[in-house]
């Protein structure tokens, strides 16, 4: 039964990923044809943040009182509907109304299964999860590209999305008798009930305190480094812009390699020192990016920070029952994933009004300065659930066997 629900859990986390790439595709496309301003998807995108992180808040609550494959199911179809009625806008105003319940069911979701995956599976099977988000972030700009080559249609391109999420969600939909039997199995061998907190409670604790500044930092990390490294290398480095983004596809490579390899060795590895490893692999490509090196090694170091961000999450992730206990750490997760939607939403953006006002060559500082606090967080993060080794200094943590 549990090897079943673990694959319509993969599944279903395809689904998390399809909606977070499409809109950069489309774009291009949707301003010219309603002659709205470049600018104005950068709102929507931020209204759909604002509403997972939202979502993501209020999660334990609902998850706790529906269940978590009702919550999947749910959440899924609700996104599902947001994508097609994307489809059907004819002003920039439905594109605003419908990032409502896409950042609303984006958040339920996963907080729900990324909990359910820390509290049943192993470490490898959380990062092979997060694999499966990289899938469907991959394939909507890939379907879109198709639509719009095939006859400009960006509609068609999102009716396209929004079928194959229907379809996810008609499948979590199908799994619901699945998913309650998992729900009785927890009560007959006695698992700790999950208790919903509220945030004064959750931050009244100073570990979840730096979980959350460690979640906020790695994701504004990983989404800065992503979706500003393109400009860079066109502003800067001076590439065509076809070119440039081939190059930025290097960093999303390394992403999934990061959480595919992450995978493989989990079982045989502590989910600490697989962090710690990242870390390391982190620093020395930032560092080799802000040196004056030849484009190929800037490519290669773009690949690496990839390949660094790629296990934090759901390692970090995978370890939050252990820190703080199963009864309560959905509540715990619900925070960390609205601190990480915090990240993603503010951090692209403070970067850009930085760049205009003093150089896109700031990018790999930047970089490096996002590094340090997520860096330093996590020390002190391990240094709070641990109790041990209060002595160490960050340095002597990351450089010890």
């Amino acid at each position: 039964m549990m090897t079943t629900l673990l694959i319509i859990i993969f599944i279903t986390f395809i689904g998390v990923g399809l909606p977070d790439s499409v809109l950069g595709t489309a774009w291009p496309a949707i301003y010219r044809e309603f002659n709205l301003p470049v600018s104005l998807a950068g709102y929507i995108s931020a209204t759909v943040s604002a509403c997972t992180i939202i979502s993501s808040l209020i999660s334990s609550k609902v998850i706790n009182r529906f269940g978590t494959g009702v919550v999947s199911a749910v959440s899924t179809l609700m996104t599902a509907a947001a994508l097609l009625g994307f489809a059907f806008a004819n002003n920039a105003i439905p594109f605003f109304l419908l990032a409502i319940p896409l950042g609303l069911g984006a958040g339920s979701i996963d907080t729900a299964l990324n909990n359910f995956v820390a509290l049943h599976y192993s470490a490898s099977k959380m990062n092979f999860l997060h694999c499966f988000y990289g899938l469907g972030v991959a394939a909507s700009p890939y379907v879109m590209s198709l639509a719009l080559g095939a006859d400009d249609n960006w509609r068609k391109g999102y009716i396209i999305i929004g079928l194959i999420q229907f379809c996810i969600a008609l499948i979590a939909a199908v799994s619901l008798p699945l998913w309650k039997k998992a729900e009785m199995k927890d009560r007959d061998e006695n698992t700790s009930l999950p208790k919903t907190l509220t945030l004064s409670q959750l931050f009244k604790m100073p570990a979840v305190r730096l979980s959350c500044l460690a979640f906020f930092g790695s994701c504004a990390l990983e989404l800065c480094a992503g979706s500003w490294s393109s400009t860079y290398f066109v502003n800067i480095k001076g590439l065509a812009s076809d070119k440039a983004a081939q190059i930025a596809m290097l960093f999303y490579v390394g992403l999934a390699s990061g959480r595919f390899l992450s995978g493989v060795v989990a079982h045989k590895t502590g989910r600490w020192r697989i962090i710690r490893i990242a870390v390391l692999i982190l620093f020395g490509a930032i560092i080799l990016f802000i040196l004056p090196l030849p484009l190929s090694a800037s490519a290669a170091a773009l690949f690496f920070i990839g390949l660094g961000c790629g296990p934090v999450f759901p390692n970090l992730t995978h370890l939050t029952p252990q820190n703080f206990g199963a009864d309560i750490s959905q509540s715990v997760i619900g925070v960390q994933q609205a601190s990480s939607y915090a990240g993603i939403m503010l951090m692209p953006w403070l970067f850009g009004i930085l760049a205009q006002a003093i150089s896109t060559a700031i990018f790999p500082y930047y970089l490096l300065l996002l590094f340090v606090i997520f860096a330093l967080t996590l020390f002190m993060l391990k240094k709070a659930v641990s109790g041990k080794n209060k002595a160490l200094s960050p340095i002597d943590y990351y450089l010890s066997d």
